[in-house]
């Protein structure tokens, strides 16, 4: 599941990228994926609208039983 997980970061990272912003994956613990938020995401003041609505909602349906995608 991890490598599905990556796959799904890499296709989202293109629409941050467009935006001046990445992510980095830190690590993935259990049903806990949590990422690093650069860039002009880092710094965004809807940086975690875009983490939980996006990027969790794109990562539930590749894996429900992901619980909570959190920033560093």
């Amino acid at each position: 599941m991890e490598e599905k997980i990556k796959e799904k970061l890499e296709q989202l990272r293109g629409m941050l990228q467009a935006d001046g912003g990445d992510l980095e994956l830190v690590g993935i613990e259990g049903k806990t994926v949590t990422l690093k938020l650069v860039g002009h995401c880092g710094s965004c003041p809807y940086a975690m609208m875009t983490l939980k609505q996006g990027i969790e909602s794109a990562l539930r349906e590749i894996d429900p039983e992901i619980a909570v995608v959190r920033a560093e």
